[in-house]
């Protein structure tokens, strides 16, 4: 059920997010693009980074992907890339697609790509089976180990250059194949970031035989919320990478290294001239500015990722401009991080974004649809007592007849008259009790046939009768006829608690008169089979004695087996009396849990709705409930005054919820939301701005005549304030307002709404940073990213507080580097 709604939610999220067909669109990158994943640990960022790239960028497809990873860690990366990405194909040889995973099969070079034909991931896994798994050394074997396999070497040297020959078969995606953008990502903690150089330059020097120019980006991750347990070792590898890092972004750094092997074995030295190795790095740590952990872990790193991406990389669409405070230039950013001694800054960045909560939304809707349904069910028409025990087929003509059709008619009784009799005088009989008279007469003849031809086949036909399932097809039956009476009637007329009210209470106040009166009948007949013959009045005549035999044996068999009969057919109907009593028992209980089981759907949708709501921003999320709830019902009022009182109920909207509920929860919650998304969430309310809905929302719970009503301008604050409040810089500083500090904010969105339009002037005369709008035409929300550069590694908490376990491990034995340590500059 879960699985159900959250496809369900995320596929209205999506569709909404998207919006084709009403006007949104989504940006497109100018240059192609390459994200180059080192090390095992970034393998949880790949799929949710294509996740957001095929979500906003409509030449996604075209972007490459390739991850860098050990044999011994590809279960990371298979798992990460499959949950996130769906079922991926191999297309190398060393790779096997089983039970959904992408599994490497010792070291070398895989392709995978999304089922629709898209996004290419691209993996290559060294082989680390010769290296120690000993901490102390790891980090340092591996960086030999990179230049001990030759042929390793030549097989990345491979990989790499197939990545070219992809790349070239989007070009038609790409508005210029002149530059290539170069993101290298790698988390500071991951041994295999010490030869992020190699890799980097290597991939840059292959790009540079297509390209005109390769732009190298680096992002440094760090995730201080895995640190609780390992936090001394992991802060030392993180460290030791940012000292690395510190040397190869020096104005003097410079690199050579025979990386080019060709297919004959030869090696070609890679070099890079004296210059920062980085056009711009980006530390990204899942602890903000503030110290606070971010609950949703790296997942607005990722989203920083993929925006900075655009910024930087976005193709200008024709006739769309920019906001009016100017677009993105890379040149004057990095210029305004550096120092008068050309030392480059360092940048961070944080991330935020308003808009209509979509999934919440959908989850809302479709709680408070099934919650109408079930209220419309309990509120229906209600029946006197008379007409529910019709409603049943339990009146008392009803169920007399039906003992009229298990009890043969009275024709048999008339056949007795020809039965044979004893030879027994007229005188005789008058002075013996009509019990003594037929017993002269008959012997135990009438009983006999009686007993064989009324009681035994009336036995044989209430045992052929079934109660349940006649009682089952006359309530289906009268279900259908009468669609305003639901289970939880049924439920509450058969319970014991609707008292005096109730048909089960009704039924057995008949079966309590029938058995009163079934016993004065007997004991009536007992009187009749006292009485002397002479007595009974019926006609004699004198000296006619045969006459009168024949007279007295018809008026017995009208008077004694008729009343036998009537008897009968009491006993009769007071068995089915019984027998109803007990089905209606049963029945019962099977509509009460029905009735349960559709409440407790309404409760497990409500929780849902409200779990969903609290991953909203509290303001953002702020009376979806209230507001949705009067939504949904006046939609359905709507289609109900066009289209019947019924309709959801028909089979062409819901059905019958308690035969889907029968056939499975999971049924019913399709057809819930197959309604729900086809006649609900495409009606007028859902099509407005996020502004308009937003500032509706906040006002559904204030009375009209309210002074305090909320503004739209007053909207605009609120929602200018959460967008700064949430874009807080993903990294912490020692100190907060460092000295070489510079910013700028951009928000995404359309340039021509009413809240972009208030942002830019918001707090013009007081800004000191610099503002741009990529617009987006889009109504669904706007986003917002803050730039800050200008700090250095020894300003982050994160380095002041490693320091020293770094220095404790390398006093301890422990080597961490590649490169002899004397190269690296000393720590701050």
């Amino acid at each position: 059920m879960n699985g159900i709604l959250e496809r369900f939610a995320s596929s209205y999220a999506a569709a909404q997010e998207s919006l084709t067909g009403k006007g949104d669109d989504q940006s497109s990158i100018h240059y192609p693009a390459v994200l180059l994943f080192i090390g095992d640990k970034t393998a949880d960022a790949i799929g949710p980074i294509m996740k957001i790239h095929r979500q906003k960028w409509d030449n996604s497809a075209g972007v490459t992907y390739f991850h860098v990873g050990t044999a011994s860690g590809s279960d990371r990366g298979a798992a990460a890339s499959d949950e996130t990405h769906g079922t991926l194909a191999s297309t190398a040889s060393q790779e096997s697609h089983a039970n959904g995973r992408f599994e490497a099969k010792g070291y070398g070079f895989g392709e995978v790509r999304s089922e629709d034909g898209g996004s290419l991931l691209s993996r290559f896994l060294l082989d680390d089976s010769a290296v120690p798994g000993d901490p102390k050394t790891i980090r340092k074997e591996l960086y030999r180990a990179f230049y001990w396999n030759e042929k390793q070497l030549f097989e990345l040297n491979k990989a790499i250059r197939r990545l070219e020959s992809h790349i070239a078969g989007y070009g038609r995606m790409y508005s210029s194949f002149d530059r290539i953008h170069l993101s290298v990502i790698t988390r500071v903690d991951d041994p295999l970031n010490v030869f992020i150089p190699e890799i980097s330059l290597l991939a840059q020097s292959i790009f540079s035989q297509s390209f005109k120019s390769v732009q190298m980006d680096l992002y440094a991750l760090i995730s201080e919320r895995e640190q609780l347990e390992s936090f001394g070792y992991a802060s030392s590898a993180g460290m030791a990478f940012l000292r690395e890092l510190d040397m190869m972004q020096r104005p003097e750094y410079t690199f050579s290294a025979p990386l080019h092997v060709t297919e004959d074995g030869l090696s070609i030295p890679v070099t890079h001239p004296a210059s920062p190795l980085f056009d711009l790095v980006y530390v990204l740590s899942d602890k903000n500015e503030r110290g606070i952990a971010d609950p949703g872990g790296m997942q607005d790193n990722y989203e920083i990722i993929c925006h900075l991406g655009l910024l930087k990389n976005r193709k200008q669409k024709e006739h769309q401009v920019d906001g009016q405070a100017g677009s993105y230039n890379n040149t004057s950013f990095k210029n305004n991080i550096m120092t008068e001694s050309g030392r480059q800054g360092y940048v961070s960045a944080g991330f935020s974004r308003v808009k209509r909560p979509n999934q919440p939304i959908a989850l809302t809707v479709l709680y408070h649809f099934y919650s109408q349904l079930l209220l419309r069910m309990k509120t229906g028409r209600e029946l006197g007592i008379k007409e529910r025990l019709a409603f049943f087929g339990l009146d008392p003509a009803a169920v007399s007849s039906r003992a009229d059709h298990v009890v043969p008619d009275g024709s048999r009784i008339e056949e007795m008259n020809g039965m044979m009799t004893r030879p027994v005088g007229f005188a005789s009989l008058k002075g013996m009790s009509v019990r003594e008279a037929e017993e002269a007469l008959f012997g135990d003849g009438c009983r006999r046939y009686f007993q064989a031809n009324y009681e035994q086949e009336a036995s044989e036909a209430l045992g052929r009768l079934d109660g349940a399932e006649e009682l089952d097809s006359v309530i289906r039956q009268q279900m259908a006829e009468h669609p305003e009476i639901s289970v939880f009637h049924i439920a509450a007329w058969t319970g014991e608690k609707d008292g005096a009210g109730g048909v089960l209470e009704a039924l057995r106040a008949r079966i309590r008169d029938m058995a009163g009166q079934l016993e004065a009948d007997r004991a009536e007949l007992d009187r009749y089979y006292g009485e002397q013959v002479g007595n009974l009045p019926f006609p004699k005549r004198l000296l006619m004695d045969k006459h009168n035999v024949r007279s007295f044996i018809r008026y017995f068999l009208e008077t004694i087996y008729q009343r036998k009969l009537e008897l009968l057919l009491l006993e009769t109907e007071l068995k089915l009396y019984r027998r109803y009593e007990a089905e209606l028992e049963r029945l019962h209980g099977h509509y009460k849990r029905q009735a349960q089981r559709l409440e407790q759907l309404e409760g497990e949708l409500h929780a849902s709705a409200q779990q969903s709501i609290r991953a909203a921003d509290d303001y953002i999320g702020q009376n979806i409930m209230e507001y949705y709830g009067l939504v949904t019902e006046d939609i359905m009022r709507d289609l109900e005054a066009k289209r019947g009182p019924f309709i959801f109920f028909e089979d062409r909207y819901v059905g019958n919820l308690s035969a889907l509920a029968a056939a499975g929860t999971d049924r019913l919650l399709e057809r819930l939301i197959a309604v729900v998304a086809r006649d609900l969430l495409t009606a007028e309310p859902f099509d407005q701005t996020f502004e308009d809905e937003l500032l509706r929302r906040a006002n559904v719970t204030i009375d009209y005549s309210n002074k305090q009503v909320l503004s739209k301008e007053d909207l605009f604050k609120m929602l200018y304030r959460t967008l700064e409040e949430h874009a807080v810089i993903n990294v912490r500083l020692f100190d907060y307002t460092q000295e070489h500090r510079y910013e700028e904010k951009y928000f995404f969105g359309d340039a021509s709404s009413e809240f972009v339009r208030y942002a830019l002037g918001a707090d013009e005369t007081s800004r000191i940073y610099k503002l741009g709008v990529v617009h987006e035409k889009r109504s669904s929300g706007v986003e917002k990213l803050n730039l800050m550069g200008g700090f250095h590694l020894e300003d982050l908490m994160y380095y002041r507080n490693g320091k020293a376990y770094y220095e404790t491990y390398v006093q301890n034995g422990y080597e961490f580097h590649g490169v002899d340590p004397g190269q690296l500059p000393e720590l701050r």
